[in-house]
């Protein structure tokens, strides 16, 4: 009864929010609320709530000061040169824009951080998308993409929570994964591609000059003088035919972070700055502080030093208060979900089902096996769900069978490029809030290219022998 339950609750919660019948916030609070009481555990609902928020809350923590402390670097202008670079690279020609989203999100990815990742690649590239009337989920599809490819870092959390709960070295895992994650994330850049030229046959295509003219005349450039003709940038903004365009009502901010005249800027302090993300960075990778309290520390003196007024530092926060409010919100929203998932037994019933389902006749083949269900499991469920509660099953099935635990380990690394737009993710509400993207147009864009892209890695993993 828990498995149906378990698995009813997250199909009603993705249809209702694809479907725009809920906001996720309300998704995340309510249904679990009624699953929890159909159960017949209601009265545990608050324990649940309560073991599912204290988890979270160090995520909401580090969430909340990370988008203060990048937001004051995109106040100040830190990150001004990478998006003029960008543009300049770009050339307002989509493609180009979405394959530079796809190795600009693949570079930050190095520090390991989702959060980190969306916040730096949509400050880059969500003017340039406004601007040019791209459909925004395009550009938070191929990040979220790339970033859950590179997710697998050592230092990222899935290949360290794979080497602890299999008592391995995390380099045995990763390094021989290495050709595999390499072509799945050639594959994103060639997704990007595609994803690009389709957006220039819908939109046109224009020279970076043009993209740069007053809006007005940009949208008259882009319906008559583009490849797209009529069915340019004014047409898309009539219908709003794609998921996350452009309407001419929002262009009208279209390069506010951009504007080098802005109030907010501190030139002078621009290396001060630099180097102070650098260090923030860095110590992140050694790990020399709880990530929140980097970030508090990183916020509070970013703010000090570039807005030693008082009047400054608070209208900098009230700024920003709107990204926070929203992404601390949906983290604990999703505790909500995830307490009651964990604490009425459904995730391990789920788990369970799914393992037990196997037939006997796959056990030689229980890398395979454990690659193929990654994808669903680290979707619903959190990576230490599965890697602390799955994973050493599975494992445990696969040596009965004389397949090496390392063979498991690296296989459950594959689901990753989807996990990273999973409900369950508190950074996916960071992208797609900064975006300003719905979630569920998100959802509904994104989770057939990374299914695809996990799958391209589990195939290359296969193929090379690794799996």
């Amino acid at each position: 009864m828990l498995t149906v339950l378990g698995f009813a609750m997250i199909a009603t919660f993705l249809v209702l929010i694809m479907l725009k019948k809920m906001s996720p916030i309300a998704a995340l609070v309510l249904i679990p609320a009624l699953f929890c009481v159909a159960v017949g555990q209601g009265a545990q609902l608050g324990d649940y709530v309560i073991e599912g928020v204290g988890k979270l809350a160090p995520t909401a923590a580090m969430l909340m000061f990370a988008i203060v402390y990048f937001g004051v670097m995109i106040d100040v202008g830190l990150f001004d040169p990478i998006v003029r670079g960008i543009l300049r690279f770009c050339k307002a020609d989509p493609v180009r824009v979405v394959v530079g989203t796809a190795v600009l999100a693949a570079i930050v990815s190095l520090d390991g951080d989702g959060s980190t990742t969306f916040m730096i690649t949509v400050s880059a590239m969500y003017p340039l998308y406004k601007r040019l009337g791209m459909s925004l989920v395009v550009m938070t599809g191929v990040a979220a993409t790339a970033n859950g490819v590179m997710n697998t870092l050592p230092w990222g959390g899935p290949t360290a929570r794979a080497a602890t709960a299999l008592k391995l070295d995390a380099a045995d895992i990763f390094v021989p994964m290495i050709p595999a994650l390499g072509v799945g994330l050639l594959f994103v850049f060639v997704l990007a591609y595609v994803l690009g030229r389709r957006e220039r046959k819908r939109i046109g295509y224009l020279t970076l000059d043009e993209a740069l003219v007053p809006e007005s005349d940009t949208v008259l450039v882009a319906a008559g003088g583009g490849k797209g003709g009529d069915g340019g940038r004014k047409a898309t903004a009539a219908t709003g035919d794609a998921p996350g365009a452009v309407t001419g009502a929002d262009e009208a901010d279209g390069f506010q972070g951009l504007d080098p005249n802005r109030a907010t800027l501190r030139p002078r302090l621009y290396w001060f700055n630099a180097a102070l993300t650098v260090a923030l960075l860095a110590a992140m990778i050694l790990e020399l502080l709880p990530i929140p309290v980097l970030f508090l520390l990183g916020a509070a003196l970013a703010l000090t030093v570039n807005y030693p007024k008082m009047a400054e530092q608070k209208e900098r926060i009230a700024a920003h208060a709107d990204n926070v409010l929203n992404v601390a919100g949906m983290v604990f929203a999703a505790a909500v979900f995830t307490g009651v998932l964990t604490g009425t037994g459904m995730v391990k019933h789920m788990a369970d089902w799914l393992v037990g389902a196997i037939p006997e006749g796959m056990g030689p083949h229980m890398a395979l096996v454990t690659g193929a269900l990654s994808l669903p499991l680290t979707y619903f469920m959190s990576n230490d769900g599965f890697y602390f509660g799955v994973l050493p099953v599975l494992a445990e099935a696969g040596a009965a069978h004389g397949v090496s635990p390392l063979e498991i380990a690296r296989a459950s690394l594959v689901g990753q490029a989807l996990h990273m737009s999973s409900p369950l993710v508190p950074a996916v509400y960071v992208l797609v809030g900064m975006a300003k993207v719905e979630f569920g147009d998100h959802t509904r864009f994104t989770v057939k290219w990374a299914a695809l892209t996990s799958l391209v890695v589990l195939a290359a993993g296969i193929l090379f022998g690794i799996i």
